[in-house]
């Protein structure tokens, strides 16, 4: 018996010390961690549904207010605020496109309560060995769009989304280095204002 427990006690240590596989995210631990965000802050790179690319930094402030700064020579900019989107094209000079953030998938995850349990709200989850992906519309408006979220983790975090709107017209963004309790300014978010001052 002296002798069993001897051989077995190798399987016993490299058993102990094997790491953790990762497991899919739940759909109540990314509820948990989209609520939690008020703040943040970090790069992102952009893919167009034509191909292009752009890069910049995200500025997001929840409930309802997020920032897209594109690096130069882009100076075009996207924020949401006071529940309208405002898309700033210098190359147009005309006034902003704006329309209402409720219209936008990307009003999902800037709710003040998130709740992905919402019945007809969540219409895919794929795990693919490391990252966790769902796929969210608004069930009351499906023809607005969905959004495609990937998230790591534990602990979690966004990564990506993609949103398809009612047109089909698809926008990758993923994100990079994204801290969240930053430090942000409400400015950052006023549309009026900064129509005032790129209208100087």
């Amino acid at each position: 018996m002296k002798l069993v427990r001897l051989l077995l006690l190798p399987l016993m240590l490299a058993a102990m010390v094997q790491p953790a596989f990762p497991e899919a995210l739940n759909l109540n631990q990314i509820t948990r961690y989209l609520n939690s965000i008020d703040t943040a802050q970090g790069r992102f790179t952009q893919i167009n549904n034509d191909g292009s690319i752009s890069t910049g930094t995200i500025y997001i402030r929840r409930p309802g207010r997020i920032r897209f700064e594109y690096d130069p020579p882009n100076d075009a900019l996207v924020m949401a605020g006071g529940g309208q989107v405002a898309i700033f094209d210098p190359k147009s000079n005309q006034p902003p496109e704006q329309y209402p953030l409720s219209r936008t998938p990307l009003n999902l995850i800037l709710k003040r309560d998130v709740n992905l349990q919402r019945e007809n709200m969540v219409t895919a989850f794929e795990y693919d060995g490391t990252a966790t992906m769902i796929v969210a519309q608004d069930p009351e408006n499906p023809e607005y769009g969905n959004i495609r979220l990937k998230f790591t983790g534990p602990p979690v975090e966004l990564r990506q989304w993609i949103i398809t709107s009612g047109d089909g017209t698809r926008t990758t963004v993923t994100l990079n280095d994204l801290q969240t309790d930053a430090s942000l300014r409400a400015g950052l978010f006023n549309i009026p204002q900064e129509i005032r001052r790129r209208g100087r």
